[in-house]
């Protein structure tokens, strides 16, 4: 008999119609289509082999305030909609205390959209890893990873999912779970963060420029005040260094732009990260 991880925030989050779910992904999809990112996508396509990123961070708010911002994340990932076999999904625990790395003992999670397999073979990977253990009890109503599989449900074909939320672990411990997962081009890594919280709207402007940059330069530890992600997002920083990853800012925004108060503010930005075009073309020599 299959286990399910329910939807626990649609009609929250996202609508829990599969019709207005639907349309809602399609649309933030379509208005992120334009002819100017049909033009950075085919410049992207003379640059090497693989035009889609190996990954990418994106925020997990509620779809009016960040949706705009996660689909230029995951509009990028249309030529890779039929090689992307498996997704890696990160991020953080908010609604318990997790030790380490949690996997989430079911089969398939579920949205309107429907139910997406789990990859038991590639959880088998990081089973006996110390700092990963199950814990469906953390997973049952966290919206940090679930928020993000519309959008993927909807980007890409036939795909299973291995979703590990984040809580105390060091950036070693979740670099050394995404070098055993890293795979070939089968393979995206989906790292799930919002950044700053609830400050005034010009400094939470100032906080997530230093924030965004710290990442794109591969360099320092993010603080939880930067980032609810920054478990997550340091542990990915340094497997991307080792695996010389290329970081790009797609979008930089927070909710005083999009539908929130200006007095109180959370911070959003989507980063795609592809190899470089040394290690591009080493790969495919």
């Amino acid at each position: 008999m299959h286990t399910v991880r329910e939807p626990a925030v649609s009609g929250v989050f996202y609508p829990s119609s599969k019709q207005l779910l639907t349309n809602d992904v399609k649309a933030l999809l379509n208005e992120v289509t334009s002819k100017e990112a049909v033009s950075e996508a085919q410049a992207k396509v003379k640059e090497g082999p693989q035009t889609y990123p190996k990954a990418i961070i994106v925020p997990h708010a509620g779809y009016i305030y960040s949706g705009k911002t996660a689909a230029k994340a995951y509009s990028q990932l249309a030529s890779g909609r039929h090689t992307i076999k498996r997704v890696i999904l990160l991020g953080p625990a908010h609604r318990m205390l997790v030790n380490g790395l949690a996997l989430p003992d079911v089969d398939f999670f579920a949205t309107p959209l429907g139910r997406v397999a789990l990859d038991q073979d590639a959880m088998s990977l990081i089973a006996g890893l110390g700092q990963v253990d199950n814990n469906a009890a953390a997973h049952a109503l966290e919206h940090s990873l679930e928020v993000q599989l519309p959008f993927l449900q909807t980007v890409l074909d036939d795909f299973k999912l291995v979703p590990l939320l984040v809580g105390n672990a060091t950036p070693t411990e979740v670099a050394q779970v995404l070098d055993v997962l890293w795979g070939g081009a089968e393979t995206l890594i989906v790292i799930s963060s919002d950044l700053s919280h609830y400050l005034p709207y010009g400094l939470a402007q100032d906080l997530d420029k230093e924030t965004v940059q710290n990442i794109l330069n591969l360099d320092g530890v993010l603080t939880h005040k930067q980032a609810c992600g920054g478990t997550p997002v340091n542990g990915f920083v340094l497997a991307a260094m080792r695996h010389q990853l290329k970081p790009e800012l797609l979008d930089l925004c927070n909710s005083g732009d999009t539908a929130g108060d200006k007095r109180h503010v959370v911070g959003y930005a989507s980063i795609a990260f592809r190899p470089s075009t040394s290690t591009s073309a080493a790969s495919h020599a």
